[in-house]
């Protein structure tokens, strides 16, 4: 299908390995933590899906299909039924169960899906909705509304729920707290730029911070270290990052969701000056991070990071979990805070710069969110739900949170700490974490997810076509060889074809449904 519709746009792209992926850093080891069980076996005679089986789709890796596979034996003793995994390449993950449902074969009966999925999905009619089964006491209970609205807006598509709750991704930043808090950077940052030292709340303070840790040594190895560290490589994540960084340059209390489309025309908006004005910030920032950056994936960037070789950068919550690990030379050292904002932006709708006398921050659920989806041609699809409700059960989820490198992001009431939550501040303890960065981590994403302004999620048919193309420009832009304008009227034009080709009114009434227009 991605082959296919690459071809139909021709436009060269790259295959991209997303966060997707999840645990892609080398210097940290993964812990052993095992969530508990939650269902008895069944008695033999009554096991409620005797001869059945469940097939599910899933990259190959621990992370995000780890789960499932600690699932199977509880899943096959309290159903009856019969638990495959079969796992793929990432890069054939979405082509493989697009293939098999648009072909009506059935071979896979869920898979963990993207958010951005939705919009095929759903569209082409190949999943369903589980609105009858949440409430069936049959199923192993979870709550929908432990989920923070951000990320809930997700788990649905025009009213209905599709996605059973699992991951739940965003960005934010990360910085180093120890430095931030050392009176000598605190002394020599206040006499350059005229403004104490703190975690930065504007992108223009994060340009500062940068450049001044830029060249200092930061892990006390006698080498210069940098003020940031970035996955700049084209197929490596730099459009996930760039939709974050950029969210405070467009969206506004005047203007909280249009940022991709016009919803009346589908005319993109993916040039428009505050999009411009974020790339030229972005490309600016490059020149303090080291110049390998321009080719690095998410993994070496995050690497970087972790032994202490950048004060800054911003990412998935996979970073926080994975600087508690064997190996990360930042623990207790990491500070969390939301994406920085911008003191004005540029509505779309109003046509004009708007100043704010806050700073104005934006959420997001930027990434996967990976989380099953049921085929409308699966053979068992109540037993399919069972196994993705159990693994959404607040048993296992609590788990999942706690020990962060399974790819599983927290998202739900029970996995921030009070005030905002009620996790336990010794069960992250218990798995490792240090307290201070536990608290930055936990408060930092509750607010990132609370918001009332999020970046609008994509989820239209060729959602990720969309992003590839803005992908390769991106890189253009970051490498020197387009200007920032230039760059992004090149993706405008990009976003023009696929849209002509997919059928301008499908994609303008998909657009409006998902942003619930």
């Amino acid at each position: 299908m991605r082959a296919a519709l690459i071809g139909a746009c021709a436009i060269p792209v790259p295959s991209l390995a997303q966060k997707t992926a999840g645990f892609d850093a080398s210097v940290v080891k993964t812990g052993e933590l095992v969530p508990p069980r939650v269902v008895p076996p069944c008695k033999p005679g009554a096991c409620p899906f005797a001869g059945q089986s469940v097939t599910v789709l899933a990259f190959t890796g621990k992370v995000i299909t780890r789960p499932v596979h600690e699932l199977k034996d509880e899943f096959e003793a309290a159903t009856g039924a019969k638990l495959n995994i079969v796992e793929v390449p990432y890069s054939e993950f979405f082509d493989n169960f697009i293939s098999d449902v648009s072909n009506r074969t059935g071979k896979y009966d869920a898979a963990l899906a993207g958010a951005w999925w939705l919009g095929d999905l759903v569209a082409g009619d190949y999943i369903v909705s589980y609105d009858k089964l949440y409430n069936d006491p049959r199923f192993p209970k979870w709550d929908i509304a432990d989920v923070l609205p951000a990320s809930r807006s997700l788990l649905e598509y025009a009213g209905k729920k599709y996605m059973v709750a699992n991951d739940h991704d965003g960005q934010v930043m990360y910085y180093r707290r120890d430095l931030l808090a050392e009176p000598r950077h605190q002394a020599e940052f206040k006499k350059k730029y005229r403004y104490a030292l703190a975690v930065p709340k504007t992108w223009e303070q994060f340009r500062d911070v940068a450049e001044y840790f830029n060249g200092k040594d930061l892990n006390g190895d006698g080498m210069p270290d940098h003020g940031v560290s970035l996955p700049l490589k084209v197929g490596a994540q730099g459009m996930f990052h760039f939709m974050s960084f950029s969210a405070p340059f467009v969206i506004g209390p005047g203007n909280p969701k249009l940022y991709w489309f016009d919803p009346q025309t589908m005319k993109p908006l993916i040039e428009s000056p505050g999009h411009v004005r974020a790339l030229k910030v972005l490309v600016d920032l490059v020149k303090f991070g080291p110049k390998e950056m321009l080719n690095w994936d998410l993994g070496k960037s995050w690497d970087h990071f972790l032994e202490g070789r950048a004060a800054l950068t911003f990412t998935w919550g996979d970073l926080g979990a994975l600087a508690q690990q064997e190996g990360s030379r930042v623990k207790g050292k990491v500070g969390v805070a939301p994406m920085p904002g911008t003191s004005e932006h540029y509505s779309v709708t109003q046509r004009k710069w708007i100043r704010t006398e806050l700073p104005n921050q934006v959420g997001n659920v930027t990434g996967g969110s990976w989380a099953g989806v049921i085929s409308k041609y699966s053979k068992s699809p109540e037993a399919t739900y069972y196994l993705l409700a159990l693994m959404a059960t607040k048993e296992k989820s609590r788990v999942y949170a706690v020990r962060g490198w399974d790819g599983i992001d927290l998202g739900r009431r029970f996995h921030f700490l009070p005030p905002q939550g009620s996790a336990k501040i010794d069960d992250y303890l218990a798995a490792g974490w240090n307290e201070a960065d536990i608290r930055d981590y936990s408060r930092a994403y509750y607010d990132t997810f609370t918001n009332p302004l999020q970046l609008p999620y994509l989820r239209i048919p060729g959602a990720f076509n969309y992003w590839q193309v803005l992908d390769v420009h991106l890189g253009e832009a970051v490498n020197g060889q387009l200007d920032a304008a230039a760059a992004l009227k090149a993706a405008a034009i990009d976003f023009e074809e696929i849209t002509i080709r997919l059928g301008r009114e499908r994609q303008r009434r998909a657009y409006k449904a998902s942003l619930g227009l």
